[in-house]
């Protein structure tokens, strides 16, 4: 049987409004047949919060404490809570898949336990034994070390979510917006106790390079795939520009709620 190819895109840094844009612009391509699937890792600098599509901004994010420390603020195109993207301390994945492709189930629980399965078997490599855990988190022991979001539109399915590598509660709960102080000390608690990360779990600190290539190999591995190293096409480019300039990067899309 031929392994089949996608696309290993690795985007680096990048604004969260540039974030955004590209993955919606990898989905219209991937959806046009203009791309293959593609495994897209990435990061955010600055830092930022993204919240999901339904959430409202000023409800979900302290702007102030985020204007005051330089974290960018977005409203992502997936569902899901406000999560805040650490420069240094989270890897980022998007998978955009055409929707009728062996891996896509109707059901968003099936197809969350499919694509997810990839990340699993990657921190496995790591020696991290990672579960899934519906509808859509991964943990390690008990606590939570990826969250993961999936929309569909253009026969497209396009998921995304977040590795641990480092978690900061007490800065996540500065620019997330929280009732009180005294709820915000609870809060950091109950985080340290819910949710763990790769290098407090391994006891030793992870680089990006060695994360990645774990990734790599549980995404080659579980779905029976090629990833090629590549770039974003001309098209991908010029269109992400466009979206972030006239979507992710305006005040309309971002506090529309």
């Amino acid at each position: 049987m031929m392994v089949e190819k996608w696309r290993l895109l690795d985007t680096g840094l990048h604004d969260a409004f540039y974030n955004m844009a590209l993955d919606e612009a990898i989905a219209m391509a991937r959806s046009k047949n203009l791309v293959p699937n593609t495994l897209r890792f990435f990061r955010w600098e600055p830092s930022a919060v993204s919240i999901g599509y339904f959430q409202s901004m000023e409800e979900e994010v302290d702007i102030a404490a985020c204007d005051e420390r330089g974290i960018d603020y977005v409203r992502r195109r997936t569902g899901g809570g406000a999560v805040y993207h650490d420069r240094d301390g989270e890897l980022t994945y998007s998978l955009i898949i055409n929707e009728n492709h062996r891996l896509i189930s109707r059901d968003f629980q099936e197809t969350y336990r499919t694509l997810c399965s990839g990340l699993v078997l990657g921190l496995s490599l790591l020696g991290i034994p990672a579960e899934f855990k519906p509808i859509n988190d991964i943990i390690v022991e008990g606590k939570k070390i990826s969250g993961n979001a999936q929309t569909r539109s253009m026969n497209v399915v396009h998921q995304h979510g977040t590795i641990l590598r480092e978690v900061n509660p007490s800065l996540m709960f500065t620019v997330l917006k929280v009732p009180s102080e005294k709820i915000r000390d609870k809060l950091i608690k109950s985080v340290e106790e819910r949710v763990t990360s790769i290098n407090m779990f391994l006891k030793r600190k992870i680089s990006f390079e060695e994360l990645k290539e774990a990734l790599v190999n549980g995404f080659e591995n579980s779905f029976n795939i090629k990833l090629a190293p590549g770039e974003p096409s001309e098209f991908e480019k010029e269109l992400a520009a466009k979206i972030k300039a006239e979507k992710y990067a305006t005040r309309e899309w971002n506090f529309k709620r």
